[in-house]
């Protein structure tokens, strides 16, 4: 079966908030509600904001959203990667610096708080800031105010900080890698964003908002997705959150000729087996997957309506992963010609009815 998109995902889902633009925060799980709940309750104030999340959970998004509903929407939005910043250039970059403050500076330069003014500073991986830096960070979140590098005179500023991270800052704090006092004055008010694998139901709503955005851009037209497809994508553990999938996405509207979205399974699975701690489960997962839809198709694995089509797998592909899972078949069935019988060998064991597993996955 091959649903069309727009019954899995409407272009309008009530799941997603009204005020929400649809770039921003996309879920249907408590979670994420709660986040947006928090979002909109700490945007109209002045307070700094904190986000925690793993690699590739949308913190920035998080950002823009507390940004875009504040009073300050108006106001620039400066963004900052702390763990991109120059070797000994941070300082000049957050608060600029005067002529001639040191070789090469031949003009008066104005930082990211100066060019933030009156709206919203987001400093990401705020973690990788250096320790001798914090102390003047900590300053401007007191006070509004500071020094341009190589300049005497006081600069006022008014500007909303917003910080993430996707490491323990606490522990760091502990570690002295972190000083305790910045943490506290950045930890005003905490967001914690989920990981996707906790919001797999996230998933399809996801996968509709990447390709109205990607499909275009290709020039295609993709309204079509096989269910067994999608229960992979919720199946993966996703070690890269949302970035991930936005990229296995792209890459499937890249490959895909027609209608239907050709999810680039045969890369999920491989990597299955290349990742020790998740591949029992993984694997267990994938092997339930493929008997599943071989007992649909009584077998049949090649063909508009075999097992292959379905999983949207080149034949071959199934083929191995079929013998790398232990799933045997007397004889490969083509087409619809009918069923294949199964055939026990050596010490295997049965597994649903009508299919054999023999040894362990990968």
């Amino acid at each position: 079966m091959h649903p069309d998109l727009k019954e899995i995902i409407p272009m309008s889902s009530s799941a997603v908030p009204r005020q929400v633009p649809s770039s921003t925060l996309i879920s249907s799980n408590p979670g994420l509600r709660s986040v947006w709940r928090a979002v909109q309750m700490v945007a109209r104030t002045h307070s700094s904001v904190l986000i925690h999340g793993e690699t590739g959970t949308g913190k920035e998004l998080v950002a823009r959203a507390v940004h875009e509903e504040s009073p300050r929407k108006h106001g620039p939005y400066v963004k900052l990667n702390c763990a991109a910043l120059p070797a000994g250039l941070a300082e000049s970059e957050l608060f600029g610096h005067e002529r001639g403050a040191f070789t090469g500076a031949v003009s008066r330069t104005d930082g990211r708080f100066q060019q933030a003014h009156g709206g919203t500073l987001f400093l990401d991986e705020i973690g990788e800031l250096p320790l001798e830096l914090q102390p003047k960070l900590l300053r401007i979140l007191q006070e509004q105010e500071y020094e341009r590098i190589g300049g005497g005179r006081t600069v006022r500023v008014d500007v909303r900080l917003i910080a993430a991270t996707n490491e323990d800052l606490q522990q760091m704090v502990l570690q002295r890698r972190f000083r305790a006092d910045l943490f506290y004055r950045l930890n005003v008010f905490p967001i914690s964003i989920p990981p996707l694998r906790q919001r797999r139901e996230d998933i399809p709503l996801l996968v509709g908002h990447f390709l109205r955005i990607l499909a275009p851009r290709v020039n295609r037209e993709v309204t079509e997705i096989a269910d067994e497809a999608l229960e992979v994508l919720k199946r993966w553990e996703w070690p890269g959150n949302v970035r991930e999938l936005q990229n296995v996405i792209e890459r499937a509207v890249i490959r895909s000729s027609g209608p239907r979205l050709e999810i680039p399974i045969e890369e999920l699975m491989a990597r299955s087996c290349s990742n020790a701690p998740m591949t029992q489960t993984l694997a267990e997962t994938e092997r339930d997957l493929i008997l599943g839809v071989l007992e649909q198709t009584n077998g049949v694995i090649s063909g508009p309506n075999g097992a292959a089509s379905r999983l949207g797998l080149p034949r071959t592909t199934l083929a191995s992963r079929m013998q790398k899972l232990g799933i045997v078949q007397r004889r490969t069935v083509l087409g619809d010609r009918g069923a294949a019988q199964p055939a026990i060998r050596g010490a295997q064991r049965r597994d649903r009815d009508g299919f054999a597993i023999r040894a362990s996955p990968c």
